[in-house]
């Protein structure tokens, strides 16, 4: 199943890697099945990871940029576990988080 663009709700696009080595679609093949997948819907679960990994990285950056300003948490900062767990939320479109390491 196509994963679904936060921006564009229900479009879908196809992505085309060319020149890939004969060696590398092997080895990905074979993680695929391994894992009891076509390779498509491994190389989804791959670029989803990725995306996710990316935007946990911009919101690092956000909050290291917002930390370096000085602005400290003050005393009625919230929990930064609920924080995380709010951000994760809204990411996923309220789904609850099954990719704890991404």
């Amino acid at each position: 199943m196509p994963a679904k663009c936060r921006h564009h709700a229900g479009v879908t696009i196809a992505i085309t890697i060319r020149d890939v080595p004969e060696d590398v679609r092997d080895a990905l093949g074979e993680d695929a099945r391994r894992q009891g997948q076509s390779l498509q819907a491994f190389l989804l679960g791959m670029l989803t990871r990725q995306a996710r990994f990316a935007q946990n990285q911009r919101i690092l950056a956000a909050v290291e940029r917002e930390l370096a300003g000085g602005d400290g948490a003050g005393p009625d900062a919230p929990d930064a576990a609920q924080v995380l767990a709010a951000a994760r939320a809204q990411r996923d479109g309220g789904r609850p988080d099954s990719d704890s390491a991404g």
